[in-house]
């Protein structure tokens, strides 16, 4: 059986929770406990990135950052250092940092220099008359979710309907997405990834349909592909090397 554990999604946007949520629902599933902090979130997604961490388990939390203001303040690592002591989680997982600099998202970039700098000062004796109730907390192991090289897949198979019902939770996300694969895709494009595209309805459901068909085809490339042994998996990079008293098949 599995290691009960403490894990912590550091996220920016909120999508991040469905994004690595198959690892995230699989610790609750064995035991464990899957939390999420997430920096930035609207008025009006906040609410449904509530319901899809509801459906995959997992504990939220928001550091209220404002959008385009993000910085690399001290203040700004305090709120990353005070929920790393708050939880003392096992596990962090947060976003690629290469991956961070060629998404161009606003606040990507700062917010994970801040994101990796509150984890590094939670383990020391950084902010401590600000939060004297609060002991500094190391972080073993760090996994970096969506790389562009990674060197871990997770088999999320068995959580594989958890996952895509809480990405369908999302509705502002898919809205977005809807709207924008609509824009930057041809009509034979949309109508090859998803056959009947043009007849759907609203930007929700066109969303939606071709998230699960690049969701799909992303996981079952990490898990089946190359020699994979898994129907669906998600991809990390762990940070530093894999410490094992022997090897492992």
């Amino acid at each position: 059986m599995a290691e009960r554990q403490k894990v912590l999604l550091l996220g920016v946007y909120g999508m991040e929770v469905v994004e690595c949520g198959g690892a995230l629902a699989k610790n609750v599933k064995n035991g464990g406990e899957s939390y999420a902090s997430i920096m930035l979130s609207s008025n009006k997604s906040r609410e449904q990135v509530l319901q899809a961490a509801n459906v995959l388990g997992v504990k939220m939390g928001f550091t209220d950052f404002e959008m385009g203001h993000v910085d690399t303040s001290a203040e700004s690592k305090e709120k990353i250092v005070r929920v790393v002591r708050e939880i003392k989680p096992d596990i962090i997982i947060t976003q690629d940092p290469e991956h961070s600099f060629h998404d161009l998202d606003p606040d990507r970039r700062q917010a994970m220099i801040t994101i990796l700098e509150g984890i590094a000062l939670a383990g020391r004796d950084f902010a401590l008359d600000k939060m004297p109730e609060l002991k500094p907390h190391s972080i073993p192991t760090i996994y970096y979710m969506t790389p562009h090289q990674p060197n871990t897949v997770v088999d999320v198979s068995d959580v594989w309907d958890l996952k895509n019902e809480a990405m369908s939770v999302l509705k502002s996300q898919m809205e977005f997405s809807g709207q924008h694969f609509e824009n930057s895709l041809s009509e034979s494009n949309l109508e090859s990834l998803v056959p009947g595209f043009s007849k759907l309805s609203n930007h929700y459901e066109k969303g939606q349909a071709v998230h699960k068909a690049l969701d799909q085809a992303v996981h079952v490339y990490h898990g089946l592909a190359t020699h994979g042994h898994y129907a669906f998996a998600e991809a990390f990079r762990r940070e530093g090397n894999f410490h094992l008293d022997e090897l492992l098949k």
